[in-house]
């Protein structure tokens, strides 16, 4: 993760991004050519995000994940091709989400916060908070509880990238 997050700093800033134009070529050599990962550097992720043998793993650019969220192998978080062949929004995926091997997360949705996707899982509409879901297309499963329900817990935030 420290060589996206300094990527992603050197995006950030037409100075470094000229100055340390070859560290984002380091950074797609090593991560996507050797490692086979597809995490681009424009990516906003929260802390103590956990990328589990990554291998496989696409993560589009616009995409929008939140806090301590673990992504395993195989993994795809990206938008949708339009028929105008423009592409689409990207999934906005909220804190304390748990991402299962080769689940597929795609279009224009929200993924709450507190979320387990299950291996496997093809996610193309808008999932609540506290809930397991699976499948293809993916359903929820259950709902997750824990009492008492603070306010916190209840609420979305987008992560703040700094």
């Amino acid at each position: 993760m420290i060589f996206f997050r300094c990527a992603s700093i050197v995006d950030r800033h037409i100075i470094l991004k000229i100055v340390f134009f070859w560290y984002l070529l380091l950074y797609k050599i090593i991560i996507g050519w050797l490692f086979n990962i597809e995490i681009s550097h424009k990516v906003k992720i929260g802390s103590n995000f956990k990328l589990e043998y990554g291998y496989g793993s696409v993560i589009n650019g616009a995409a929008i994940i939140g806090t301590n969220c673990t992504l395993r192998h195989l993994t795809t978080i990206s938008c949708k091709t339009l028929d105008d062949g423009s592409f689409g929004p990207a999934p906005v995926i909220g804190n304390n989400v748990d991402i299962g091997v080769n689940a597929i997360i795609i279009g224009d949705i929200t993924i709450g916060n507190n979320v387990v996707i299950g291996a496997g899982a093809v996610v193309t509409k808008d999932v609540a908070s506290h809930c397991v879901i699976g499948g293809n297309p993916a359903v929820i499963l259950k709902m997750i509880y824990k009492f008492p329900l603070d306010s916190d817990s209840m609420e979305f935030h987008i992560p703040e990238i700094s």
